[in-house]
């Protein structure tokens, strides 16, 4: 499902029994590792949310900065119960990251994630919200968008690619869709992401989000309004997928095989987790597979039948470049 650029989706509203007056309960999950320079500013933002009911949950990865002074400050204006900071495992984003969805203690009818370094719009999680209410409360689901990009001085540099092909397990078996910092996920989302074993090694945690919210035939709703000021700087962990530099990274990581290997990581992932796969993706699964292994003209027939794809026609052309040598 893609929200264009100007569309409202119409609101259901769910009673789901855990949020007290002011709408559902949204857990916000943030990151942090050294972010002083900018997390006051990323916080502010976060306070100036027209929807109210909101908990930050904020787990430290070990900063050697003034990142937990920060914290601790906004913490003890906001109060405790809005606000809450944890000792993260210290072995990287993607662990830390995993450390807060897997904290049973974490509770909310809706769970955001959160970089340490951007600017949310101030309606950010009252359309994330508006838009996944009006989806079956019982199935996974999944709201990200677009981004405005800034400079470190707020200077707006661009915007992230535009999105045009619908959502579906087949193009985030070779793609993901949207940053991390743009989405929402409700409970069986949320639960998905919980399974994942605790040694798993995961590529990119919005990859991992839209791979098993698909997978698991649940709906995505990619929105083509940017929902945040994503900030571009020189200490970036994971910078924005955007112009020449960006197309030549992806033709590196084609040739020394790292693309291969995040395929060999997400495939290890589906298989221990394929009790969760609908039956259709369970096959689409088993035929990208094939085409892994394959000899050259059978797998390039498995892919074109197959309906794989990825979001853009070179990016699609690079795909079919990387099926071609033997390169997925």
């Amino acid at each position: 499902m893609t929200l264009p650029r100007d569309a409202k989706a119409e609101s259901t509203p769910l009673d789901l029994g855990l949020a007290p007056t002011g709408g559902p309960e949204v857990a916000i999950l943030l990151c942090t590792f050294n972010g002083e320079d900018f997390l006051h500013e990323q916080l502010e933002s976060i306070e100036r949310q027209t929807h109210k009911n909101w908990v930050i949950h904020a787990s430290d990865d070990g900063s050697n900065d003034n990142t937990l002074r920060i914290l601790k400050a906004h913490q003890a204006s906001l109060g405790t119960d809005k606000l809450k900071i944890y000792e993260g495992p210290r072995n990287g984003f993607a662990k830390n990251f995993l450390s807060l969805i897997k904290n049973k203690t974490i509770q909310g009818n809706y769970f955001a994630f959160s970089d340490q370094d951007d600017v949310w719009n101030s309606t950010k999680l009252e359309k994330s919200i508006s838009s996944l209410q009006a989806i079956n409360s019982s199935s996974p689901s999944l709201y990200c968008s677009r981004v405005r990009l800034i400079d470190a001085d707020k200077r707006i540099v661009g915007m992230s690619p535009l999105r045009s092909k619908p959502p579906s397990f087949k193009n985030a078996l070779v793609q993901s869709l949207a940053g991390a910092n743009t989405m929402l996920i409700n409970i069986p989302a949320r639960a998905l992401l919980a399974a994942t074993p605790d040694t798993t090694e995961i590529v990119a945690h919005d990859w991992l989000t839209y791979l098993l919210v698909t997978a698991a035939g649940g709906t995505v709703v990619y929105d083509q309004t940017p929902s945040l000021d994503y900030r571009q700087h020189d200490n970036n962990l994971i910078g924005n997928k955007t112009g020449l530099r960006s197309h030549l990274n992806r033709l590196k990581n084609l040739n020394t095989g790292k693309f291969s290997q995040w395929n060999d990581l997400n495939c290890d992932l589906l298989k221990n987790l394929d009790q969760l796969l609908t039956k259709d993706n369970q096959n689409t699964l088993n035929t990208y597979e094939k085409i892994r292994t394959c000899s050259l003209i059978t797998r390039m027939k498995l892919f074109y039948r197959s309906g794989i794809y990825r979001q853009g026609t070179s990016d699609n052309l690079l795909l079919a470049l990387a099926v071609f040598l033997k390169k997925i």
